[in-house]
Order: C-alpha cells, then sequence, then structure tokens
C-alpha cells in the first residue's frame, strides 16, 4: 500500500504543534528554574515549589511519551523512512533530556544544576534534530508536490495527448 506523504507530513505536523503546546505549558516552571541557577538564588526555591515544578515536568513528560507513540504508528511513505527513523531517534533523546531535567530537581536536595544544565543542552541538541527533520520533510514534500504539478501539467499538454 502506497503512502500518502501528504498525511504523514500532517500527522507530523499536528505531533509538532502538540509538542510546542506541551512545552509552552511547562515554560514558565522552566524560567523559574533558570533564573534562579543563572541567579545563584536556587536556595530561595521552597520545597513546595520545587514539587510543584518537578510534577509539572514528569506531566509534561508523560504527554510527551505518548506523542512519541504515535510517531512510532505513524507508517511513513518510503521516500522519508530514513529521515523517519531520525526524527524517532531525536524525540527519544529528547525525551530523555526532559527526564534527566526532572531528575536533576529535588525537593529536600535542591536543584543538581550540573544535572540540569546538560539535560538542557541535550533537550536543545534533540530540538535542532527535530528540526533538521521537520525542513527536511517539508523540503521532500515541497519538491514531490511540484513534481506532480509538472507530471499532470506534461499530461495534460496537447502535444502529449494521445487521441
Amino acid at each position: 500500500m502506497k503512502q500518502n506523504l501528504g498525511y504523514y507530513i500532517q500527522a507530523v505536523n499536528d505531533i509538532v504543534q502538540d509538542t510546542e503546546k506541551i512545552g509552552e505549558s511547562m515554560n514558565s516552571y522552566y524560567e523559574e528554574i533558570r533564573e534562579a541557577i543563572d541567579k545563584d538564588k536556587v536556595d530561595e526555591l521552597s520545597p513546595e515549589k520545587m514539587t510543584e515544578i518537578k510534577e509539572v515536568f514528569e506531566g509534561g513528560t508523560k504527554k510527551y511519551e505518548l506523542i512519541m507513540k504515535k510517531i512510532e504508528q505513524l507508517r511513513p511513505p518510503v521516500k522519508v523512512i530514513g529521515i523517519h527513523k531520525k526524527l524517532e531517534r531525536s524525540y527519544i533523546e529528547y525525551i530523555a533530556g526532559c527526564k534527566e531535567m526532572t531528575m536533576s530537581l529535588d525537593a529536600e536536595k535542591g536543584i543538581d544544576t550540573k544535572l540540569f544544565n546538560s539535560s538542557e543542552e541535550k533537550q536543545d541538541k534533540a530540538t535542532d534534530d527535530i528540526s533538521f527533520c521537520i525542513t527536511k520533510m517539508s523540503n521532500t514534500s515541497v519538491s514531490y508536490t511540484h513534481l506532480d504539478v509538472y507530471k499532470r501539467q506534461l499530461q495534460c499538454s496537447p502535444e502529449h495527448r494521445t487521441n
């Protein structure tokens, strides 16, 4: 069965939008931790606040894991199988970075800033890789769309008709 590239690209686009929404919902919590680290005020975060942030991060990570299941269930067209595999690996790395960031927060011990910073770097790299995959898929979609339009134009032109 031939896979529909347009359907696949739309499904990936929906996944990216869902991922962005989850990230946006957690961003203010992330910024609070980042600012505390940057201003050397980690000790000022209460255990209750740390617990709240950790719970928000855990919830977001669980949502990312559900999205990962959607990615695994997608059936990419042959044209993008390789880039789909890279997308899967990149998303797995992104989730791993999220889990590490969550693990860096402890209401009793505070923030493991080394782990927090390395998890942030891991997420940034994974995000760059995911963006690369999306761009590559979009370019593939556009180039094949133009090719299909060109083929239709050729088929409709009078010199290619057989009567």
